[in-house]
Formats: structure tokens, sequence, C-alpha cells
């Protein structure tokens, strides 16, 4: 049991389960928002967005085409609004604070640089590459 215990609590575990019951509510709220917003939008600019009544028929069988234009269109749609309302805003986030990092960084001065024949790390104040024995510029 100790053994169980121990992977149960583990960080990982805990935030995939985490993850797992906000990525259902999140989903929830996606849903609802293509459902009840964007939907009647379109149909409002465009006419009714319900497809589910076109299909064909070959020998008997029914191909109901529709429900699966339906099902590739509320997925662009569920798709669109979390890429533009989601993955969007957390980019230009986290480009915001590595902009703030980056600042940081550029107090530190480098300690190495390339050597122009054989592209290996070689110290700043060195004058001769380690590797080929060339002459650096300073």
């Amino acid at each position: 049991m100790r053994g169980f215990k121990q992977f149960m609590m583990r960080g990982n575990v805990v935030e995939l389960a985490v993850a797992v019951v906000v990525g259902s509510a999140f989903g929830a709220v996606v849903a609802a928002l293509v459902k009840d917003l964007i939907t009647p939008l379109i149909a409002a600019i465009f006419g009714k967005p319900d497809f589910s009544k076109i299909g064909f028929a070959v020998h008997g069988s029914r191909f109901l085409a529709g429900d699966f234009i339906n099902a590739l269109v509320s997925f662009l749609l569920v798709g669109s609004a979390v890429y533009f309302l989601v993955v969007l805003p957390i980019n230009a986030l986290t480009a915001r604070m590595r902009r703030g990092e980056a600042a940081g960084d550029l107090t530190s001065a480098p300690t190495t640089k390339k050597c122009p024949e054989c592209l290996s790390d070689v110290p700043i104040a060195a004058r001769r590459c380690a590797f080929c024995t060339s002459a650096l510029l300073p």
C-alpha cells in the first residue's frame, strides 16, 4: 500500500487528475460558447446552420452527410474558439514574460566566442583556437 500511496501522491499524477477535471469543465464552457453564441451568430448572418437534413441514399442505405458536416463545423468552431480565446492570449502572455527575462539576461556578458574556422566555442580572451590552432580576431 505504501508504494501505491507514493504513486498517487506524485506531483505528475495529481497534476494530471486536476488537468483532466479542468479540461472537462473547460470543454463544457467552449461547447456552450460555440452552441449558444457562435452558432446562433452564424445562423443570424447566413441562415440556419443545421445540415442534419442533408443526406443521400444508395441501394436503400441512407448516408447522413449532414451529420458529418455538422460535426465538422462544430469541430472547426471549437478549435477556432480555443485558439483565439486561449492559445493566442497565453502565447502573448508567455512572450511578454520571456521579454522580461531576456532584458535581465542582457547584463551578463558572453564568456565564449565561436572560432571562425572550426566553429568550436573558445574563451573570449583567447587569441588562438584550442581545437584547430587558428588565429582568432580580438
